[in-house]
């Protein structure tokens, strides 16, 4: 027991004698024998107190308000869910069990949905590598930038729906208003990200790519954009995963694919081909959520 003390002193012996060194260099004694803090503990105790602010408590305080505002303007009731909770389990029982007696009418229909999905994100991608440019603040001056994203913002703001709305009265039903729906909306999520890419890269092989004489463009081309495709990359991916989720909704307001069927069980109250419809739309997302992701590692 004695050599196994002698033992554990031995091994915190030169943690004590650092322990005491350390504080030897930050507390000192003056001529009165008070002890002082050095220059070196002032100075982050004095950094420590600017981290609390009267600005970010007041921010703090901001935040705390408008949580509660929101929660009461929501209407936020747990307890009601929880109380009528057996409602919900009866109406979702109502769904099984699936009838999948026109699971190959779903099936062509999810294809064309998947197919908008395709569309309506290239031709977003496409859009959005300009304006993304257009709308970063590292690149363009600011009586460029502002009108662009005010553009990207309007894109965003407005749901795909109301766009499909609007093309349909232009094209007539079917998934082309669908895909041009996808385009405008995704245009503004994804010229809203690829500007915030553009915004971070490292400043350097732009200004290697200046300094041989080279253009806006080609600054642009061989000095910004080969730092951000691996994030475009990603964006892409994942808004083409959004906008098939996005498209099979599209067909309540006819425009096109398998939420055309969707919406018309629905409207019949045939949950059993509701479900149908549901388990193929699951399927196909996670299939499309595989691919994606090996496209992902394989060129990102």
């Amino acid at each position: 027991m004695v050599a196994t003390v002698n033992f554990f002193s031995f091994i915190l012996h030169p943690l004590t004698i650092m322990q005491s060194e350390s504080k030897s260099n930050y507390i000192t004694n003056n001529n009165n024998g008070k002890k002082i803090i050095s220059a070196q503990v002032a100075q982050m105790l004095t950094q420590e107190n600017q981290r609390v602010t009267t600005g970010k408590i007041i921010f703090l305080i901001a935040i705390i308000g408008i949580l509660i505002f929101s929660y009461i303007q929501s209407e936020l009731n747990f307890f009601l869910l929880l109380q009528r909770g057996g409602n919900m389990v009866e109406y979702i029982k109502s769904y099984f069990p699936p009838d999948f007696s026109y699971w190959k009418t779903y099936l062509e229909d999810t294809i064309i949905t998947v197919s908008m999905g395709i569309w309506g994100t290239l031709l977003a991608a496409i859009a959005a590598i300009p304006l993304s440019v257009l709308a970063s603040e590292n690149v363009c001056p600011v009586w460029i930038v502002q009108p662009t994203r005010r553009l990207l913002d309007a894109m965003r703001a407005i749901n795909e729906i109301v766009f499909a709305l609007v093309f349909v009265v232009a094209v007539g039903l079917g998934p082309f208003a669908g895909v041009m729906a996808l385009f405008i909306h995704t245009t503004g999520v994804l010229g809203k990200l690829f500007s915030e890419a553009v915004e971070a890269i490292e400043a350097g092989p732009v200004e290697g790519v200046r300094a041989t004489g080279a253009s806006k463009i080609q600054e642009i081309i061989f000095g910004i954009i080969p730092q951000v495709i691996p994030l475009w990359t990603s964006f892409t991916l994942y808004r083409f995963e959004s906008n098939v989720r996005a498209a099979s909704v599209l067909g309540i307001v006819g425009a096109g694919g398998i939420g055309v069927s969707l919406y018309q069980s629905f409207q019949s109250f045939d949950y059993g081909k509701v479900c149908a419809i549901l388990i193929i739309l699951i399927l196909a997302t996670s299939i499309i959520d595989t691919i994606s992701a090996k496209l992902r590692n394989w060129l990102v």
